[in-house]
């Protein structure tokens, strides 16, 4: 469930574009970027409605809306207002180049491409194949193939490669026999075998959640926790994000928040990433998680690590009223 309001009666894409377009600096004499009038219509438009305005305003201005927020706005309030005015894959296809154009390539930053490949539809991952395609000249996997190396590149390719069944089917049969060879995996800390690496990144997500709980059942133990129990290397920590993207990726994106507001500093990109590409699919439950890990509101945590008009941004996509937290 998403948690962002659209209002009972919606303005007209053209209406939108004027908004915008009187919103930005320079349009009234130099009074400066109305930052409030972006969070009002942006921050209350689904997937659909956003492209309807781009297109419209192209059309009223022969110019292009991404261009002008992002030489109108700053900061880390322009980065979570640009995510979110993109078309979902582009925006995913834009956030996976960027990792693996990164310098460094930990599970902070990997873990984006595991998301994309685990926590979306099997279309939407086609999408952002072919968007990935389009903007940068090569394809996704060509790219994890020149930038990340062995053996966490063939989980990746496997995973951005695949395309699940997406229906609730299940064989309880293969459950057992695939927990067993997951088992054998673990036990002999081959967690890069092909057999492996198969059934996860081309089992239906409710098979493989049959498969987890099974090995649990048989087992003693989850399979993160033995997956842990082999190292604490890129591989193991890639693994585990596969698992839980897979089996609940609300509890994914909460941890992900929990771990982007913890301790000293705020990490934005995670942060904005988390709540701005689960906002129109299942936020409601993600922020149910974090209370259940923290014993607080998410918005809380939002409120006391963010601030101005990029903490009302985030607020407005999580359905909450800024000045209440």
């Amino acid at each position: 469930m998403g948690s962002l309001l659209v209002p009972e009666v919606v303005p007209s894409p053209t209406q939108d574009a004027e908004t915008l377009r009187k919103s930005f600096k320079g349009y009234f004499l130099g009074l400066g970027t109305d930052e409030k009038a972006i969070v009002s219509v942006l921050g209350h438009r689904n997937a659909s409605q956003r492209k309807k305005i781009k297109e419209e305003y192209q059309q009223l201005y022969n110019k292009s809306l991404i261009d002008d927020l992002h030489s109108e706005l700053s900061g880390d309030f322009r980065r979570a207002v640009l995510l979110w005015a993109y078309d979902p894959p582009e925006r995913d296809a834009r956030l996976a180049n960027e990792v693996l154009n990164s310098w460094i390539h930990d599970i902070t930053r990997l873990q984006v491409i595991v998301e994309i490949a685990c926590a979306s539809t099997p279309d939407h991952l086609v999408a952002v194949r072919q968007a990935y395609c389009a903007l940068f000249g090569c394809s996704l996997e060509e790219d994890i193939i020149a930038h990340v190396s062995l053996p966490v590149q063939k989980v990746l390719v496997s995973l951005v490669s695949s395309y699940r069944y997406d229906k609730e089917l299940v064989d309880h049969s293969t459950a057992n026999l695939e927990a067993s060879k997951f088992r054998e995996a673990t036990r002999t800390k081959q967690l890069d075998c092909d057999e492996l690496v198969l059934i996860l990144s081309t089992r239906n997500i409710h098979q493989l959640k049959a498969t987890f709980q099974c090995y649990k059942q048989n087992y003693g133990f989850s399979i993160d926790q033995d997956i842990s129990n082999c190292g604490e290397g890129l591989l193991e920590s890639i693994l585990k994000v596969v698992i839980l993207c897979i089996d609940s990726p609300e509890k994914h994106f909460a941890e992900a928040v929990k771990v982007s507001t913890d301790g000293l500093g705020t990490d934005e990109d995670s942060l904005s990433r988390a709540i701005i590409t689960r906002a129109e699919i299942d936020v409601i439950k993600v922020k149910e998680e974090y209370v259940k890990m923290k014993n607080t509101a998410l918005e809380y945590a939002v409120a006391d690590d963010t601030s101005g008009y990029y903490r009302e941004f985030l607020m407005t996509l999580l359905g909450a009223n800024d000045s209440s937290f």
